[in-house]
């Protein structure tokens, strides 16, 4: 009988282990306990929703919702998506479980989310995500907050060289709609020479023709004008306020007047810390003011601001994470001794020391094995009792599991 074909990984997922692993959790652990010093309370949403949930928050014109979410009928007929993304779910949380009594509320989570792109470097069709959100609070503080958020963990993730903020602001709802009037104007004059792509745009949403990559957009792109000159009062007061926090917070930043949001909920701050070191997937942590989706998801006007980073991308600048050193490790050198043993590796990790038990293969030689792993503390167990070798934590390791010297 011909033997059977091994399951392989599904295309665009990945299994994370040994040093990738102790990468992805460096930054994972490190964005937790930063969002406890923020007062960011972590919160969990589901892997999938309703599936109009992501179309009316990141907007059905959009690539993620037209092309790339996992999109499936349930046994009852509804459909649903694994989430491309997190916002839209704290969104419909803090809608429907009446969270709106706790405003201002800051959020945090992680976890995985789902896009079907093509797979290259640092992008999985399943990848994962750390995701800030400050919802209720419409006072430029909040953007400061969460810039210094995202800007403290790239610098203690020790990546932060040669990473860039760029800021720009959307203005506020007159602002982007002069702003936007007079982006169609100057595009539509140069429609014969758009690209494709941007034609479609030009119809849609023609703010992201500002960031397209293609080389026929570029001059034209380049040449379009600029928001400052529809700013009103109130916005511009607003993006000056978020400069002068950032600086006083000691944030460094570069403002890039052609960084975008397409959709018509995004306001004021837009921002995204940008690599060289990433080839063209330049990005590592974007987001930005929200104010309006709340509302387009049925509740009330809403402000809110946010952002997400994938896990991946952060991991891949992070340098080489040492694994843990082993506290003890425990030789059984005789089985007779082997239950003495087990009751001191119980004790040892009921005290908080990590501890191993090398009690297989030949007795003679398991000392020589266990002193291989270069634990802090070797203890070897014989008949006659525990004998504890010197190192760092003896004296502690002693005084747990009663050996002598």
């Amino acid at each position: 009988m011909a033997r059977q074909q091994s399951p392989q990984r599904v295309r665009g997922t990945q299994d994370i282990f040994g040093d990738d692993e102790r990468r992805f959790t460096h930054v994972v652990e490190t964005f937790d306990r930063l969002r406890r010093l923020y007062c960011f309370q972590r919160v969990e949403v589901p892997t999938f929703e309703e599936t109009q949930v992501f179309a009316r928050s990141i907007g059905e014109t959009t690539d993620v919702v037209a092309k790339e979410m996992y999109t499936f009928p349930d046994r009852g007929g509804d459909s649903l998506t694994l989430r491309p993304e997190f916002t839209a779910g704290i969104a419909r949380a803090y809608l429907s479980e009446g969270w709106q009594q706790y405003a201002p509320l800051r959020l945090a989570t992680s976890g995985s989310v789902f896009r079907y792109e093509r797979p290259q470097k640092g992008r999985y069709r399943e990848f994962h995500q750390i995701d800030a959100e400050i919802l209720g609070a419409a006072e430029p503080t909040a953007d400061v907050e969460l810039l210094a958020l995202a800007d403290q963990l790239l610098a203690e993730l020790g990546i932060a060289q040669g990473v860039t903020l760029q800021l720009n602001t959307l203005g506020d709802a007159a602002t982007r709609d002069a702003w936007r009037a007079a982006l169609v104007a100057h595009f539509e004059g140069h429609r014969g020479e758009l690209s494709e792509d941007s034609l479609v745009r030009l119809a849609k949403n023609p703010l992201r023709i500002l960031d397209s990559k293609d080389p026929r957009d570029r001059p034209i792109a380049d040449a379009a004008p600029g928001i400052d000159a529809f700013m009103s009062a109130e916005a511009g007061a607003f993006f000056e306020a978020v400069q002068k926090g950032l600086q006083a917070s000691g944030v460094a930043f570069v403002r890039n007047e052609r960084l975008v949001r397409g959709l018509d909920y995004y306001r004021h701050t837009a921002f995204e810390f940008v690599t060289d070191r990433l080839g063209a997937q330049g990005t590592v942590l974007a987001g930005g003011r929200y104010d309006g989706l709340i509302e387009s998801l049925g509740g009330a006007p809403t402000p809110g601001v946010g952002w997400a980073a994938g896990i991946e991308r952060l991991a891949m600048l992070v340098e080489g994470v040492d694994a843990p050193r082993l506290d003890v490790v425990l030789a059984v050198e005789d089985d007779g001794a082997i239950d003495a043993a087990w009751a001191a590796l119980g004790a040892l990790r009921r005290a908080g020391l990590s501890a191993e038990m090398i009690a297989t293969g030949s007795p003679r030689k398991r000392y020589d094995k266990a002193a291989k792993l270069g634990a802090g503390v070797l203890v070897s167990a014989r008949a006659e009792g525990l004998t504890v070798k010197d190192g760092p934590d003896s004296a502690r390791v002693r005084e747990i599991v009663g050996g002598s010297a």
